[in-house]
């Protein structure tokens, strides 16, 4: 009986292919279960790892050039994801910026009124007040302008005017990651808008004359050729400002030597424009002032001569000037009627120590001390007729104030329609800045639009890649616990085996 056992054990070997020895030592029925049970046992153990996971990619080993390409899938949209970050911020950026150009652009709106209101020959008001109010515009306009960084020369606030974002997805072209918003150009300040030389009030300045200043519409965009420069000394009677004139390689322009002089005069009561005549015109409204030019003579200079106290014709002047006193003087003024006492100081013993002392002494009564180019004599000025006598010491006695001569330059309504077409223009040019502008915000959004179709993308790719078959992942569980238990079932057949081959030696 137990050939016959034999015999057929030997037909199923053969079967198979293979050819085994009857033995108790080796039981390669065993081996080959174990294997298989540890095969099922990995294949159980990576699909529970898989489930729990959510990743069909856990190691290295799982699928090494699958996860080559999901991580850089990955990278991509970490990079793309700080990219749209990027991006929002120079949208909120382009935002304060535009906030300011309304801004900007509703006190052009205010301009606007203002100078149709003054070039009207029914207006009966003050035009001084409405043009008090007109250059305070301006000086809010260059404030605004710088505040968001499109003041003189397009920079001077916390953005550049090249805003450059990175927001990536590009395969790693640099220059294709980036978004470039160009504010080149972009100066919305008075000078930039081409309003900064502009009043409602008239020409009420002084002027060099022929004599003195060079014709700067004839010589325009030849003045001070090759970088050179030309200084200015404006006084008044709240102190001294010095204005320096710089010529470019190609040379200055009319309105552009304007523009350099109202930006450095800004705040002092005291602007520039260009007279009639084509020379260079100074207006005060009603503030004292005189204006002494330096050295810079020559055929493309400002004025061609050395111009020195030059006063606002429009203001009532003494007829003496005030010399300085020694230190420890008293000056007793009779001002229209009434007694002013001045005292000096070992400070005051210099022009600019006697007009402070007689300026905070005598502006209650509307008069200015203005310290004259000599720096040593100091004339009173008033917008009204005046008289002072009785002065002490060493100040000699200023007497009566002469009348203002009549003003050079243009009438009023002719400045007023000038600031109309000044203004017009000005709405105009500031229009093209809020183009830039509005065009950069939605180039960042649609770079942002962009980023986003992306990132969802490159993570649908990474997903196919990395995350696993929970369907899938499922069935294989189920097969994995049969196949393992089949193994366990089959390895306890297979360690019986060897128990077979002793019935042969029980039997012989």
């Amino acid at each position: 009986m137990w050939w016959n056992f034999a015999a057929k054990a030997n037909s199923q070997i053969e079967e198979r292919g293979k050819t085994v020895s009857n033995s108790i030592q080796t039981n390669i029925d065993s081996i080959i279960a174990q294997n298989n049970l540890a095969v099922n046992d990995q294949f159980e153990s990576n699909t529970i790892q898989q489930l729990t996971s959510g990743y069909r990619i856990n190691s290295s080993s799982d699928d090494a050039a699958g996860l080559a390409v999901a991580n850089q899938f990955r990278s991509d949209v970490a990079e793309l994801n700080q990219g749209v970050l990027n991006a929002n911020d120079g949208i909120s950026a382009l935002q304060i910026v535009d906030g300011g150009l309304t801004n900007i652009s509703q006190m052009l709106d205010r301009l606007k009124t203002l100078a149709t209101q003054s070039a009207s020959d029914t207006f009966s008001g003050d035009r001084g007040t409405l043009n008090n109010e007109y250059q305070t515009l301006l000086g809010e306009i260059d404030r605004q302008a710088n505040n968001i960084g499109l003041g003189t020369g397009g920079t001077g606030g916390r953005y550049s005017t090249n805003i450059g974002v990175y927001i990536g997805g590009s395969d790693g072209v640099q220059a294709n990651a980036m978004v470039n918003v160009n504010l080149a150009g972009a100066q919305v300040d008075s000078a930039g808008l081409g309003i900064a030389s502009t009043n409602i009030l008239g020409g009420a300045g002084v002027n060099f004359g022929a004599a003195d200043s060079n014709n700067l519409n004839a010589l325009s965009g030849t003045i001070l050729a090759g970088n050179a420069t030309q200084q200015f000394t404006v006084r008044t009677a709240t102190g001294q400002t010095n204005v320096t004139i710089t010529g470019t390689t190609t040379g200055l322009s009319a309105e552009d030597v304007v523009n350099q002089f109202n930006q450095q005069l800004n705040g002092t009561g005291v602007a520039a424009e260009i007279g009639t005549d084509g020379t260079l015109q100074f207006f005060g409204d009603q503030t004292a002032f005189s204006v002494d030019a330096g050295a810079g003579f020559g055929a493309d200079a400002i004025t061609s001569a050395a111009v020195n106290d030059v006063t606002n014709s429009n203001l009532y002047t003494s007829t003496q000037t005030v010399g300085v006193p020694a230190n420890g003087d008293t000056a007793v003024f009779n001002v229209n009627g009434n007694t002013i006492t001045v005292n000096f100081a070992a400070s005051d013993t210099n022009a600019a120590g006697v007009a402070e002392k007689i300026n905070a002494a005598m502006n209650p009564y509307g008069i200015q001390a203005v310290v004259d180019s000599t720096g040593t004599k100091v004339s009173l000025q008033s917008t009204t007729a005046f008289t002072v006598t009785g002065s002490a010491n060493e100040i000699s006695a200023p007497g009566a104030a002469a009348a203002p001569t009549a003003p050079a330059g243009t009438s009023e309504i002719a400045n007023a329609n000038a600031a109309l077409v000044a203004v017009s223009s000005a709405v105009t040019n500031l229009g093209l800045v809020q183009g830039k502008v509005g065009t950069g915000e939605n180039q960042l959004q649609y770079a942002v639009d962009l980023a986003n179709s992306q990132i969802s993308s490159f993570s649908a790719a990474e997903s196919r890649i990395r995350d696993a078959d929970v369907a899938a992942d499922a069935s294989n569980l189920t097969q994995a616990q049969v196949l393992q238990q089949s193994s366990i079932a089959a390895l306890a057949q297979a360690n019986q085996e060897p128990q077979a081959l002793l019935s042969l030696i029980k039997n012989s």
